[in-house]
């Protein structure tokens, strides 16, 4: 490649720069792949959970905000990675956008993609997060087949991209390939497991005891019971609609009236039975116990997952567990996530991305903002440079520009 040539991380508008999901369907190079869970229906399942299960989505939708952080500190010198940083791709995401999104699939299925686009000269990069749920590993395991529904695949509609290192030529003269972030787990080669495997089954607890309180609280707290009624009808079918709508309106539910419909002799004998439930304080414990498992099984912890807010907000055990979580978690997760994004800037467009870190900022404010940087550094018990220039900033100077140069 020349190297005068003029380089751009993304050319906003060019058609090579689009996710290739958007443009039109190819024919797939192998319609066999790997299926992802016994009906490889296994993305649909885990999304679907996560929308039912309040905690359970709360602490992916957390860990994924805590791993995107609140920005990047790079080498301003270098244009192309601020450009990158501002917007990495033609649709204008930037790239905190495309890592939170990376982030929020792994943290949810155990697996994610990122779509990389360039050309023959390396005039550009850009990079496009693809809906894991889309995504399939190809048999040969070199490619990821990707669809819109897999419930109804259709080879004609489906494209398929190399997995990274490999780039292949589309038909709009672009470069694609696809990298696949991935959980280990024993047993799985071709996709990564949730870290919350564990914990599907209490997630599920934690619904249906949610779903059960509503049923109540629907019926205004009424206790259920079972209406028996003397009545007669003209013919069989008159008494077996009744009986149906009664069960279809009424059955089933906490809190309802299942009315069951007799023939009626000389004396009306029709009464209410009560069913009195006394276990409400079973179902709360259940609940409390699934919510507290569904924490454990994440990984994550109690107090980042607003669940101990009730019982007093406690800043020095937030900033704790913050800590704990920064270290054992949420950093490896971003070192994951980056690093093949600072590969791809060296090798594709020259760029040395070394600077490239996410900024990340508690939950709350753990020193004032008129302690100097190695005030701070010394006060966490990290190195420190009382004579270096750029410790000599006040931590309110710094928060004041990562603030403003994330908007």
């Amino acid at each position: 490649m020349d190297k005068n040539m003029k380089k751009s991380v993304v050319t906003v508008g060019n058609r090579s720069a689009e996710p290739l999901f958007a443009l039109s369907p190819r024919t797939v190079q192998s319609d066999k792949f790997w299926r992802w869970g016994d009906d490889n229906m296994m993305p649909y399942a885990l999304s679907l959970m996560s929308r039912r299960s309040t905690t359970h989505r709360r602490i992916i939708n957390d860990k994924a905000d805590y791993i995107a952080g609140k920005g990047f500190s790079f080498d301003e010198q270098q244009p192309l990675l601020s450009q990158i940083v501002k917007q990495a791709n033609g649709a204008g995401d930037s790239l905190r956008e495309v890592i939170c999104r990376l982030a929020f699939d792994k943290a949810l299925m155990g697996n994610a993609f990122l779509e990389v686009v360039t050309d023959e000269a390396h005039s550009f990069l850009a990079l496009y997060h693809q809906d894991a749920s889309r995504c399939r590993v190809a048999r040969d395991s070199k490619h990821i087949i990707m669809h819109h529904d897999w419930s109804a695949f259709k080879q004609e509609e489906a494209v398929t991209l190399p997995l990274y290192p490999t780039f292949e030529r589309q038909a709009d003269g672009s470069l694609r390939s696809i990298i696949h972030y991935k959980e280990y787990e024993p047993m799985f080669t071709h996709y990564g497991v949730p870290k919350y495997i564990a914990g599907m089954g209490v997630s599920a607890i934690a619904y249906k005891t949610d779903c059960w309180n509503i049923s109540r609280l629907d019926n205004s707290f009424q206790l259920s019971g079972v209406m028996m009624i003397d009545a007669s009808a003209d013919n069989e079918a008159e008494a077996e609609r009744i009986v149906r709508m009664a069960e279809q309106r009424f059955a089933g539910n906490p809190g309802q009236v299942m009315f069951i419909v007799r023939e009626g002799g000389e004396s009306d004998n029709s009464r209410f039975i009560p069913v009195d439930s006394s276990n409400e304080g079973d179902w709360s414990q259940l609940h409390d116990q699934a919510t507290s498992d569904i924490v454990i099984a994440h990984s994550w912890f109690r107090s980042l997952s607003g669940l101990d807010y009730s019982a007093g907000f406690s800043a020095e055990r937030i900033l704790h567990e913050y800590e704990v979580a920064l270290n054992t978690v949420i950093l490896a997760e971003q070192e994951e996530l980056l690093a093949p994004v600072k590969r791809l800037l060296q090798e594709i467009v020259g760029v040395n991305a070394s600077s490239l870190e996410i900024v990340n900022r508690p939950p709350t404010r753990s020193k004032p903002i008129y302690m100097k940087v190695w005030e701070a550094r010394k006060a966490d018990g990290l190195e420190y440079d009382a004579e270096d220039e750029r410790e000599q900033q006040y931590l309110s100077e710094i928060q004041k520009y990562n603030v403003t140069k994330i908007n």
